[in-house]
């Protein structure tokens, strides 16, 4: 029985090789050891990515634009007072739409809501309270949302891949010094990169921020790590 399990592994084992990516499956040449690493790379973030809805509700569409258009200038103003362009601020969409009572018997016209969303990214994360409690104030502002993330990412996958192929290298030459050969040049390589897993966004209402510090105040944010798996090729000497 036991020797019909370990057969139909084999079966499976030889069937999923077939379908692993060329990259992955070197030819095995006399002379040479195969091996695989994991490797990483920590960090804090380098960018701080504020979104948040301006979004004003009036009886006419001219009332609630020009209240919208206002609340664009108050933000406008805010960043330019925390020495930040406001060319830096993207603008996601703009939204002029009917609002309506669906509780009437017949559908009754309420007014209506000028909506949109901007995103802003700070590299100097100082600046984030001031703007933060700035717009808590405003009462057309809401849904505020912050996110840490790493801007230069390709240079962190980099440094994982370096670690991991050390590790690699390191464990390939330690099994050639054990079987009293040395470890030959870099035959083959193949690296996989796993991107990091973002956290939700830290979500609050404004008006909910305005009588209580924010909730990310004298916490550090989180670091941010990238993984990378090298399998390697050597040739033995």
């Amino acid at each position: 029985m036991k020797m019909f399990f370990r057969f139909q592994l084999f079966l499976i084992l030889l069937w999923a090789v077939q379908f692993l990516p060329a990259q992955e499956r070197p030819f095995i040449q006399p002379n040479t050891i195969y091996v695989g690493a994991d490797g990483k790379y920590e960090t804090p973030p380098d960018t701080i990515v504020l979104q948040f809805n301006i979004s004003a509700q009036e009886k006419s569409s001219r009332d609630a634009y020009d209240r919208a258009a206002k609340a664009a200038e108050q933000v406008r103003e805010i960043l330019r007072s925390n020495g930040i362009d406001p060319r830096q601020a993207e603008v996601g969409y703009f939204s002029l739409m009917p609002v309506y009572d669906y509780q009437s018997p017949k559908r009754k016209l309420e007014g209506y809501r000028a909506s949109s969303n901007v995103t802003l990214k700070l590299r100097d994360f100082s600046k984030l309270p001031a703007i933060e409690d700035k717009l808590a104030d405003m009462d057309v502002t809401g849904n505020q949302s912050i996110n840490y993330t790493l801007e230069d990412m390709e240079a962190a996958k980099a440094k994982a891949s370096e670690d991991a192929f050390h590790k690699a290298r390191a464990q390939a030459a330690a099994i050639a010094q054990a079987s009293n050969r040395s470890l030959g040049e870099l035959v083959f390589a193949s690296v996989n990169i796993a991107e990091p897993i973002r956290p939700m966004p830290i979500m609050a209402r404004a008006e909910a921020m305005a009588p209580a510090p924010p909730p990310t105040a004298e916490f550090s944010p989180q670091k941010i790590t990238i993984t990378a798996h090298v399998n390697a090729l050597f040739a033995l000497k």
